[in-house]
């Protein structure tokens, strides 16, 4: 399998000379960052005396701009009858299923301009950022008063005119009651969503997928279950998908949470606990964090809560960030993998050792696409490791 792509100006597919005249296309998705396009295109004098794109009405201010990745059958390593659904019901996925792909779908926000003498290697370069930006336009001041969090995201998606993902609403927060404590929005939308995905442990994004303009919001846990989107392999010489891989943990980050807090609806003077070990997401291996280093590393919650439950939310928020201890870096392509990866799938890693092999989240993808390749280099992370091997695990000197 091969990809070709459609570019996407305001709805219009662009002309075969702007096709041509690209220099460089790369689109980045991420989990927990908004989504950016970065278009590359040289500059020449026109017959008027102006400079070629400079002032084209397609690359003004806040021109829609989408990509869509369209996939074209074909036999060879690596090659599916179908482009792999990247993140078909993944829970902050980008879309799936056969067909087209929607990689990008935004909006134009800036561009550079370099020149050199005689115009000679000049340049226009165009970056845009994801729909998401519509909700980053007006800062507001609001009182939200009996509702949970997945309400109040799937409100504001709707505003939009962005369909808000049915995953929203699993592991919702408790409901802000105005008695006790409502939520006090101060700054855009997004900005509000964003900080409340991550003291509850959830991702929030804004990702299309098969059609630039139906586009789907996200404000969720990732789905860690369900069969691969693609199957990366390094070693085998006739069957490999990836061309490098960089594999990576840490054991500095936190396993478990010790939270107390006084709330004015609990006469308990020694106020509610929520102490915590467990995050509530799938194990993408064996050994979580605690059992792979030996030992547990502890870390105590300062927040304020209203009850208990929305104070296990928060240290399982707290420990779901840093859940994710194992990171590989890699690079591919389509042609090679049969597949177009995308951000909040599940794939798995093939013959790296017992310790790295096994399911990881894509966490993010920068695809470079021209006329003649689509390139990906991704980040992979998991909350896991493999089976410790037979001379034991790891663990601190008297206290594993």
């Amino acid at each position: 399998m091969l990809s070709t792509y459609q570019l996407l100006l305001n709805g219009q597919s662009a002309d075969p000379p702007l096709y041509n005249a690209i220099e460089s296309l790369e689109v980045e998705e991420n989990i927990d960052l908004p989504g950016a396009v970065q278009l590359k295109l040289p500059i020449s004098r026109t017959d008027s005396g102006d400079l070629e794109y400079v002032s084209d009405p397609r690359f003004q201010p806040l021109v829609n701009l989408a990509v869509v990745v369209v996939p074209v059958t074909t036999t060879g390593a690596g090659a599916t009858a179908a482009l792999a659904g990247a993140a078909a019901g993944q829970g902050v996925g980008g879309g799936g299923g056969p067909g087209p792909q929607c990689i990008f779908d935004g909006y134009i926000l800036s561009h550079k301009v370099h020149l050199e003498t005689g115009l000679t290697n000049s340049t226009l370069t165009v970056w845009g950022q994801d729909a998401s930006w519509l909700m980053n336009l007006e800062e507001k001041v609001k009182e939200w008063a009996d509702v949970t969090d997945a309400a109040v995201a799937n409100s504001i998606f709707g505003d939009y005119g962005i369909t808000p993902s049915s995953t929203n609403l699993t592991d919702d927060s408790p409901s802000h009651s105005a008695p006790a404590h409502s939520l006090m929005q101060r700054g855009s939308d997004i900005q509000f969503l964003r900080t409340l995905a991550r003291r509850s442990g959830k991702f929030c994004r804004v990702s299309c997928a098969g059609q630039p303009g139906q586009r789907t919001g996200y404000f969720a846990t990732p789905q860690l279950s369900g069969d691969p989107a693609a199957n990366l392999s390094v070693n085998d010489l006739q069957t490999w998908t990836v061309s490098t891989l960089d594999l990576s943990w840490d054991a500095t980050l936190a396993t478990s949470v010790i939270a107390r807090q006084a709330v004015f609806t609990d006469p308990d003077e020694d106020g509610v606990t929520a102490d915590t070990s467990a995050t509530g997401l799938t194990a993408l291996g064996t050994r979580l964090l605690a059992a792979f280093t030996g030992s547990p590393l502890t870390v105590m919650l300062a927040a304020p809560a209203d009850t208990a439950g929305e104070l296990l939310l928060r240290a399982q928020g707290l420990l779901r960030e840093s859940t994710w201890f194992v990171r590989c870096e890699g690079e591919t392509d389509v042609a090679r993998l049969g597949a177009v990866l995308r951000v909040g799938a599940v794939v798995t890693l093939d013959g790296v050792g017992p310790l790295h092999s096994g399911r990881y989240l894509v966490w993010s993808v920068r695809h470079t696409i021209s006329a003649d390749a689509h390139k990906m280099k991704f980040v992979l992370a998991r909350n896991a490791v493999g089976p410790a091997p037979s001379g034991g695990s790891g663990g601190l000197a008297g206290l594993a």
